[in-house]
């Protein structure tokens, strides 16, 4: 069964010069996209799905089988075609090297849910025939840690392409597409705000791995010379964008801040910790300042401009519903 526009669907929004503003893209509501999938042998439990969502996300197991089901289903169709060109390929040069893990890219804006989209996929996707190994690194053990923002004198910029170990990142990634065994990254704990010492979580040659993170749709960026450089993206079989308007991306992120002085923050050893006592006008004010000097800028500047390069596009609404996804023309 094809995907197509149906006709109560809104038209795609175009440029003034006429392009779809999205890119090469095919269009499916919530409805036909759920009639794509077939029965899958996965299984997935409320109590499950509680786990993996995160604390302000609505998902629920009417939107895994109607959005994720038939999104895993066609992952698991690029998975195998790449593996039949993969093996073609080697065939024809006459190699004997064992596959390279399917790499995944999913990206989206603070507080859109890419955790809950990441974590999910690797739930379902490890439940697929032959019961792949499904790895998540996210990119913030990447990020550089606090000290070296402060001496760069970009600590307001965390978050943005600059606060990141973006070699090392690189070489993470290309390390795990070309075979190597055990890959080992660093780790971030989102309690202390900061790179954790001597901490590391190592990828051990895994069918599947999704790679998580605000820039992982980022183009190569020119060196010195004037050529363009490698990019992380260019090691993606795969990737999702998770969308949703900017008004509810700050909403959503403010929601996010205020709970976490009931939870979180409440911990002493919080980076946030201050907040958790502060009234809550004052909390919310710095939430906001926050995200209309970091996080908004960021989005607009950088995140959302790499929208188009997504293989898939999973939009939400207002209530953190998928309403409808887009998938790259091929």
């Amino acid at each position: 069964m094809g995907i197509s526009v149906a006709p109560t669907e809104q038209p795609p929004r175009r440029a003034s010069s006429g392009v779809d503003e999205f890119g090469p893209y095919v269009l499916a509501d919530r409805r036909k996209w759920a009639e794509l999938a077939e029965q899958m042998p996965v299984h997935l439990t409320e109590e499950k799905l509680q786990g993996i969502r995160s604390r302000l996300d609505t998902i629920d197991l009417a939107q895994v089988r109607d959005v994720y089901l038939p999104l895993t289903e066609l992952v698991n169709h690029y998975v195998l075609h790449t593996g039949h060109l993969y093996g073609s390929t080697h065939n024809y040069l006459g190699l004997s090297e064992a596959r390279t893990p399917f790499v995944i890219g999913v990206a989206g804006s603070v507080a859109v849910g890419k955790s809950t989209t990441s974590r999910l996929l690797v739930e379902l996707l490890s439940q697929l025939p032959g019961r792949p190994r499904v790895d998540l690194v996210t990119t913030d053990g990447f990020l550089l840690p606090n000290a070296e923002l402060q001496r760069r004198g970009i600590m307001e910029r965390k978050g943005f392409p600059e606060s990141y170990d973006r070699a090392a990142l690189l070489r993470f990634v290309m390390d795990v597409k070309s075979g190597v065994h055990a890959v080992s990254a660093p780790v971030y704990s989102h309690l202390v705000y900061d790179i954790v010492p001597g901490e590391f979580i190592t990828v051990r040659h895994p069918d599947i791995l999704i790679v998580e993170g605000l820039n992982v749709l980022q183009p190569a960026r020119r060196n010195r010379t004037g050529l363009s450089s490698l990019a992380v993206s260019d090691f993606f079989d795969f990737s999702v964008y998770v969308d949703a308007d900017e008004s509810d991306l700050r909403s959503w992120y403010l929601e996010r801040f205020m709970g976490l002085r009931e939870s979180a923050f409440r911990d002493p050893r919080s980076y946030f910790a201050r907040f958790a006592e502060m009234d809550a006008a004052h909390a919310r004010a710095y939430a906001e300042r926050i995200w209309d000097t970091i996080n908004g800028p960021n989005h607009v500047q950088n995140i959302l401009p790499t929208r188009g390069r997504a293989t898939a596009i999973l939009r939400k609404d207002s209530a953190h519903d998928i309403e409808w996804i887009r998938i790259r023309k091929v």
